[in-house]
């Protein structure tokens, strides 16, 4: 079975990953800044992620990302992990590091619905 964790908890493993200060305005840019591919990550999540959006490609209905707007974010490790790796490849050819992961959930969790 999948463990629980809080969005704090997740972002806690990637700063100590990252062995870096965290800094939500990088987390910001990273977010909505195309990284020499078609897409950043604010493509299928919108600029400011506390409302559902729609995949860029597909279409598809994609729930809001922000902790705030949607609790079920960032809560199984698992999952996070496997979105992240995908997400990362799309918008930037390769995995995130440990500070862009932790640098956007720093981000994402300032935000408010």
């Amino acid at each position: 079975a999948a463990q629980a964790a809080t969005p704090a908890e997740l972002l806690a493993g990637y700063t100590a990953a990252a062995g870096a200060p965290t800094v939500a305005a990088r987390g910001q840019a990273f977010f909505t800044t195309k990284h020499g591919r078609e897409w950043s990550c604010s493509s299928c999540h919108g600029g400011t992620p506390v409302q559902a959006a729609r995949h860029a490609g597909t279409g598809k209905a994609i729930e809001a990302l922000a902790p705030a707007a949607n609790p079920k974010r960032f809560t199984d490790p698992a999952t996070t992990e496997k979105w992240f790796r995908r997400n990362c490849n799309d918008v930037l050819g390769r995995e995130c590091s440990a500070g862009e992961k932790a640098d956007v959930l720093a981000w994402l969790q300032t935000l408010r619905p």
